[in-house]
């Protein structure tokens, strides 16, 4: 069984810098959006927390298929919805999200124009990958909540430049910074790009995902070499 270190690929001294390059090395790897799978982006997600959490070698709770038992910390970050420590409960200025993604709306007969579309979802027993809530810090974008959090939502680019990372704003309002790739039609449509963005309202009701929605399929990007790019950002 490979200890966080291990699926990090840095060694038990390595400072907070050595360990944030090497897990964003590592994402570019087994991200779904990379050619992974979720299972693999788990795994290296709870390493990553495990370590930054103060792990060490001497700690018998090794990484196995990506579970363990979480510490609190952990618990926080995911956003557990029973967690009393939810990530950035603490906090006064951080936004509640509620997110739901966009492939499951189809499987049970949705619009993504329903006005009783989260309600259906919060009726409809979603499995928590697919419908949930979670808190965003104000220093976070939407993209890097939900990673922090342990969830594989879609992205590419992470600049702007791509629309894979886009989401529906269904209720609430979410940041635009400039230079992004999005037309204006979109923006009308509220739509926006998670990389970005950051929550502007307490709460905020997204539809993650979207990035096949007509008018965004041709302002995607093939995420692997584009991110590779960057890897080092």
């Amino acid at each position: 069984m490979d200890s966080p270190f291990e699926i990090l690929g840095v060694d038990p001294d390595a400072d907070d810098a050595e360990i944030d390059r090497a897990y964003r090395r590592r994402v570019i790897d087994v991200h779904p959006d990379q050619g992974g799978s979720v299972e693999e982006f788990h795994r290296l997600r709870t390493a990553y927390e495990a370590v930054k959490d103060g792990y060490t070698p001497e700690q018998d709770a090794p990484v196995e298929n990506g579970k363990r038992e979480a510490t609190r910390g952990e618990a926080a970050r995911r956003g557990d919805a029973d967690s009393a420590s939810a990530d950035g409960e603490d906090d006064p200025d951080a936004a509640r999200v509620e997110y739901l993604n966009y492939e499951v709306i189809d499987d049970h007969g949705w619009d993504l124009g329903d006005d009783d579309l989260f309600e259906k979802a919060s009726a409809a027993g979603l499995d928590h990958e697919d419908y949930g809530q979670f808190l965003v810090r104000p220093n976070e974008t939407l993209l890097e909540a939900a990673e922090n959090r342990g969830y594989a939502w879609p992205y590419a680019c992470r600049g702007g430049a791509c629309a894979n990372c886009a989401v529906a704003v269904f209720e609430g309002e979410m940041d635009t910074p400039g230079d992004h790739i999005l037309p204006s039609t979109m923006l009308d449509s509220d739509i926006r790009l998670s990389c970005m963005g950051r929550p502007l309202s307490d709460e905020m009701q997204v539809v993650f995902n979207v990035k096949h929605l007509p008018g965004l399929d041709e302002l995607r990007l093939p995420p692997y070499p584009f991110e590779q790019a960057h890897m080092n950002d």
